[in-house]
Parts: structure tokens; sequence; C-alpha cells
């Protein structure tokens, strides 16, 4: 069904005009379902161009004159189009008071698609007007004068929206409200109104742009207004009821729905706005009985909830600073206590055991942080400072400050030396790997270094490293974290060896030249190393020692062919460092002689029985001129192994002791490790390298202030020491008092000196 359409008008007829007209955008308007045909709709637009482009003026005259009436007839159209949809709505409006909540949103929607859809239909009709008319009225700056279809919205707004927004917005809300307490609703019906809210913004300036002015003071803000209300009412009813761990899984499941209820049927732009309203109600209003958990949760490892409770505090401002040092003391008292665990049996425990502790606590919480904590740099800091301070400062390290490191480098020299117990390579990496993480936090570099370089010196010594990659991978690594200086004399040590080898095939090769068949059987075989002195942690023996002639007979061969080569140099031998394997060939019902495995000190004793069975103690330390504090524990190591028989039976080694070779020695295997480290001789030389650490870090810092001061020329006494630490800190941590003595030791040395107002100067 069509309405009956009046007569087309005469184009200079303004009341038959819009009569015509009227009844066609009637028609657009309430009956666009039924179609509308072209000769009717060309009629209209054919009606409304030719009553603007009429001649006929309100006064008689051309020109100017013409032109203004053909204005005010625009006018007249444009104003009484307005009315037309003013009256249209009214209608509307009345008919929408008879609906209610869902109803009255149907009816909304419907009404806004049947309006604007019409709107798109007189807009075109009016197309020659919006080309003309209002485009010469925006141009000159007219306010309230706009395209017809923008027009149209501009009167749904006055006419229609400003009377029901509030009752549409409570119908929105009660609908939200539903489906948040788990009912299912028509999300589309929000959706429209929410795209009909944003549609209805225009900028006042310029009616081409849209602004969300509308949508904000009319949707978004009570749409935000409401949310805050619920989830207030709604968490502080359910922290009543539940627990924290319940709250939280509560709250993450209610910003994750809030998220997508934008994607579904809101506006991106409400986001922020509601993101953060949530945060504030469901988080920040609650952070603190969040935080008093964090404790409960660490305790019992319940990294699933340290989880949750990290996500929902990481996104409020300073949600995790409390946390942070909650974590960091707690990871102290954890380290704290596993070290004291390793402790409780007294001094006796393996290096392994120590660093196995402190890994075993910095690998729990590394993953506590990479997991729970999304590895966040914050919370690594707040694990290193724990680490650095059960490291450096526990139980153990009551007795020696300087214990870890030194408990760490015994650890390392266990992994890279031959044994029963050496690691599959793949694994032996990883384990260096987690060595320069405890590594990381020793406070006392300088300390591992020295032990570090004595034990590799005794690796690359005695032959006993695992592997020379093992040993490279580990110096790399060194380097990587200390720089080369730290790890200058330990590669300077790897090229000695290297050189050494390189020396002893020349020397094989010269003997074959020179020596005839007599004179290579009287000479042991040898293999030698040249050790550059200043590289090399090793000190001159401690005892004179007559070597055995089939010794000094082969050293003095060697020396030969080396000065040859190198002339004026000068060799020591380190005789406390040298080994090598003799056969016994004495022992009664042996298939097999035995070799025995010696220090070159037991290697003298042993090779006096060659000319009798029977010697005393005198003798051998007068064939020997070992002194007795290295005599004593040689003859005793070999009295324990049975080697040797002391008379009278059980004496210990002194002068009234003699010696016998044992004819009946046993042992099941038939090679015999007698080569074995007195624990005295390691307790010296322990004590040794702490000597040694000392005396270099005052010649550290004394070159550190002689530095400072020649680049400065003069500094305040405070300022210097300042700068000393900081230059110092990568390798010790000084004390001031060590610094102010080795500012007065280089005073009186005439380095520096003491000027007015507590300045110091350099001294040219």
């Amino acid at each position: 069904m069509s309405l009956a359409m009046p007569p087309v008008p005469h184009k200079d007829d303004l009341e038959s005009t819009w009569s015509f007209l009227e009844a066609g955008i009637e028609s657009v308007m309430l009956n666009l379902d039924a179609g509308i045909d072209m000769k009717t709709y060309m009629g209209l637009y054919t009606a409304v161009h030719n009553f603007c482009t009429s001649q006929k003026a309100v006064s008689s005259g051309q020109g100017l004159q013409a032109q203004r009436g053909a204005h005010l007839l625009g006018e007249e159209l444009y104003k009484l189009l307005g009315e037309y949809l003013s009256r249209h709505l009214a209608e509307v409006y009345k008919q929408s008071q008879s609906h209610t909540e869902e109803g009255l949103l149907g009816f909304y929607i419907r009404e806004w698609y049947r309006y604007t859809t019409a709107a798109k239909y007189v807009n075109h009709l009016f197309r020659y007007l919006n080309r003309h008319w209002v485009k010469r009225e925006i141009d000159e700056g007219k306010k309230n004068v706009f395209d017809v279809y923008t027009l149209h919205l501009v009167k749904w707004k006055e006419d229609f929206f400003e009377n029901v927004h509030e009752k549409v917005m409570d119908a929105v809300l009660n609908l939200i409200e539903k489906q948040r307490n788990g009912e299912t609703i028509e999300q589309s019906q929000i959706k429209s109104i929410v795209d009909s809210f944003v549609s209805l913004g225009l900028d006042e300036n310029d009616s081409s742009k849209s602004t969300l002015d509308v949508y904000r003071t009319y949707f978004q803000k009570p749409f935000i207004a409401a949310t805050k209300t619920y989830y207030e009412n709604e968490s502080r009813q359910f922290v009543a009821e539940n627990s924290v761990v319940e709250y939280m899984k509560k709250a993450e499941a209610r910003l994750d729905e809030e998220k997508s209820r934008v994607g579904l049927y809101l506006h991106p732009d409400v986001t922020k706005s509601l993101t953060d309203t949530c945060l504030d109600v469901l988080v920040t209003a609650h952070s603190t009985l969040l935080r008093d958990e964090f404790q409960i949760l660490l305790d019992n490892e319940r990294q699933e909830d340290l989880a949750r409770m990290y996500r929902l505090l990481s996104r409020i401002k300073e949600g995790l600073d409390p946390l942070r040092t909650t974590f960091e003391n707690h990871v102290r008292r954890a380290g704290l206590a596993a070290v004291e665990r390793v402790a409780s049996d007294g001094d006796n425990f393996e290096p392994k055991l120590y660093v196995d502790a402190l890994l075993q606590v910095h690998t729990r919480y590394q993953n506590l942080v990479d997991d729970a904590f999304a590895g966040e740099s914050e919370f690594v800091r707040s694990l290193d400072n724990a680490c650095r301070e059960f490291v450096n400062r526990n139980h153990i390290c009551k007795v020696s400050s300087s214990k870890s490191p030194e408990l760490l480098s015994k650890y390392t020299d266990s992994l890279l030396k031959k044994g029963s117990k050496s690691a599959e390579e793949s694994e032996l990496e990883e384990m260096l790997l987690q060595v320069m993480t405890v590594f990381k936090y020793i406070e006392d570099k300088d300390v591992f270094q020295k032990f570090y370089t004595k034990s590799l010196a005794k690796r690359l010594v005695h032959t006993s490293s695992v592997s020379d990659d093992a040993e490279t991978s580990m110096i790399s690594k060194l380097k990587e974290a200390c720089g080369y200086e730290y790890t200058n004399k330990l590669q300077r040590m790897f090229q000695d060896i290297q050189i050494s080898k390189d020396l002893n095939n020349n020397y094989k090769d010269w003997q074959d030249k020179v020596l005839d068949d007599d004179d290579r059987k009287r000479l042991a075989d040898a293999q030698f190393q040249i050790l550059g002195n200043g590289f090399w942690p090793l000190n001159a023996p401690t005892t004179p020692f007559l070597a055995p002639p089939e010794i000094v007979k082969t050293a003095e061969r060697f020396q030969k062919f080396y000065f040859d080569k190198h002339s004026g140099r000068r060799l020591s031998w380190l005789w406390q460092l040298c080994k090598g394997e003799i056969k016994a060939n004495y022992i009664k019902n042996a298939k097999v002689p035995y070799t025995f495995q010696v220090s070159t000190y037991q290697m003298g004793i042993l090779l006096l029985f060659n000319e009798t069975d029977t010697l005393s103690y005198t003798d051998i330390e007068k064939a020997t001129t070992l002194a007795p504090e290295i005599l004593d524990p040689n003859l005793s190591i070999l009295l324990k192994a049975k080697v040797l028989i002391a008379s009278p039976e059980g004496a210990k080694p002194e002068p009234s002791t003699t010696f016998t070779l044992n004819y009946n020695f046993k042992n099941k295997k038939i090679k015999v490790n007698l080569n074995i480290q007195i624990k005295s001789e390691q307790k010296v030389e322990t004590e040794d390298t702490h000597k040694t650490i000392e005396e270099d870090r005052k010649l550290l810092l004394q070159s550190a202030i002689v530095r400072i001061m020649k680049s400065r020329k003069k500094m305040k006494h405070v300022q210097l020491v300042q700068e000393v630490i900081q230059q110092v800190k990568s390798r010790f941590p000084p004390k001031i008092p060590d610094i102010k003595k080795n500012i007065e030791a280089l005073m009186e040395k005439d380095y520096i000196e003491r000027m007015d107002g507590d300045e110091i100067s350099y001294i040219a």
C-alpha cells in the first residue's frame, strides 16, 4: 500500500510544491518497505530541483536580487523539511512511551533503522538543495545548517533522543547486568544502540566530521558508573565469603570478560576507561589483601597463584613494589637456611654440597621469576640482590668472608680434573654454566681468581685436566664475565703447556740424533714443562733435595739441549711438582710387576732401596737431604701403603726408626698411586694463597690510587676514596680503612701529599 500523491506542482508555487514533497517524504518515511516507483521518485527529485531554480523573486528586479530570491526559496524548503521531521519524531516519541526495558530497545532500534534508511533516500531527493543552497550557507559560516541527511540526525537527537536516552540506557544497563549475572542476552541490541549513539556525534564546526561526544556523554559515562557500582558490590561480598586465591581467580575472570565485552558490542573508545575502572575496583581497592597473601603463597610454592597475583598487581600503579621486597627477603632466608643445612655437620663438607645448595635455591627462584613473574626485570633484580647476600654473607662465610669464592674454585677444580666421576662433555658444559651463575654473585672475584689459577696450574702440570676444551671453555666464560686482564695469566699458562709439548717433540728428535742405545737406557723416559716465571703461581721448593743419579743425568741432558736453543736463560727445578712411575721388580709371587705412581721425593726415597733392603731414618735423610717436614709425611704414606715396613713395628718416621722393603707387598691394583697430597700441605697452601691475596689487594689499591691521582692531580680525600671503590669493586669490595691505610703508605713513599682543606695532591 502506498500513499496517494498530490498533483505535480508549478515550480513557483511554494505551498503546492511542499504539499507534493511532504506526501512523497511521508511515503519514504513510513512505506519504504513497499517500495517507491521510479516515476514518483524522479517527480519528487524534479520538484525540488525546479523549485530551487525558480527565478521568481520576492521583489522585482534582476541580478543580485534574483539570486537572493532563489536563496530564500532554498531556505524556506529547508525550514519546512525541519518542521516536518520534528512533527514526525514527536509521533515516534509518543509511540515509544508504550514500551519499556527490552521492548523499548527493540522499538528504538527498529525506528532508528527505519528513520536513517529513509534519511538516505530523502537526502538523495534533496541533493540539489545540498549541493547549492546548503553548501553556500555552510561556506558563509552559517551555524545550524547541515546537509539533509545530517539534518535528520540532528532532529532525531533534539526531538526524540533527548526524551528517551535515559530510559534506553537504563534498559541497556539492565541487560548488561543480566549478562554479568550469567544470563544470556541479545548482544546485538546493545551493539545497535552503541552504533546509533556514535552516529549522533556531530562536529558543530564541521558537519562533515563526527565526534564521540554523544556516545561518551550518554552511553559511556553511565555505563562506567554502573560498572563501578556493580563490581564494588560484588567484590566486597565475594571477598567476605571466599579465600584470597578464589578472589584472584574471580577478579581475573571478570577482567577478561570486560575485555571481551568491548569486542562483542561496545565501542573501542571505552577500553581504557573500562579497564581502569575495573582495575581500580577489583585490584587497587583490594591490593593490601592480595599483598598480605603473597608470603603465604611463597611459603607454599603456589606458582600458579603467584603468577595470577603478579598479573593482577602488575596492572596497577606501583602494585608490585612491596612484593619485590618480600620476595627478596624470602629468597635470602631460603639461601641462608640451605647453607646452614650444609654446615650443620661441621666443616668437613664437600665444596660440591655447598655450591649445589646455592644453585638449588637460585634455580628454584629463577624458575619462579621466569614462570610466575614473566621474567620481569625488577623481580630479577630482587633475586640477584638476595643471591648476592646469601652467597657472600652466610653461615659459612662468618669464618672467612672469602669462603664462597674459595669453595666455588675448589668445586670447579673437581669438575675439570680427571676422576672416576668425570661428567660427559655436554653435562660438564652445563655444570660450568652453573658455576658461572654462582660466580656472578661472588663479590671477592680476586679470591676465586687466585684459587682457580693455583688449581689450573696443578691440572696443567700434572696433566690431570678432563679436557683442553673444557679448560678453554671455562677461561672464555671468565674472560667474558671479567675481561681480558682477569684471564691473561690463565691463557699464558695454557700457551706455556702448548710450547712445552712442541719442545718435548724437538727434544725427542734431538735425542734420536745424539744418543746411542746405551746412553738412552741410562736415562729415564721423561717429559718436561717450561713454565714462565711471571705467569704461574708456583713457589720454589721449601726443602733441599738431592735427586737420584738417574734423574740428575736425565735433567742434565735436557738442560744441555735447552741451553743450546736458549742461551742466557735460567732453569729452576720445581721438584715438589715432579712425579713419575717406577716398577717394583722385587716383589715375590707378583705375576706382573707393580707400578708405583710417586712424587719425585718418594722416588728419591724408594730408589735408595735398590742398593739395600733396610735403611735407617738418618740414612734416608742424609741421602735425600729432605727436610723432616717433607720427609716424614712421605715416609708415612709409604708405610701406610705397606711398601715399607717400620722397625720397631708401628713406629712413626723419626731418627730411631728403620725402614725395610716389603717383599710381600699386595694390592688389588697393578698401578698403585702413592702420590697423595698431605692434608697439612693443603692447609699451608690455602693459608699462603690468602696471604698472597692480601698482598695483591694492597698493590691493586695502591695502583688505583696512583692512577686516579695521576689523571686528576688534586682531589678531596672523600672523592678519592669513592673513586677507588668504583675502580676495584669488580674485583673485590674494598674496606674504607684499607683504602685510607694505602693512601698513607703512598704518602710515605712520596707519590702523593696532603694539602690544606682535606685535599690530596699528586707529586709528579
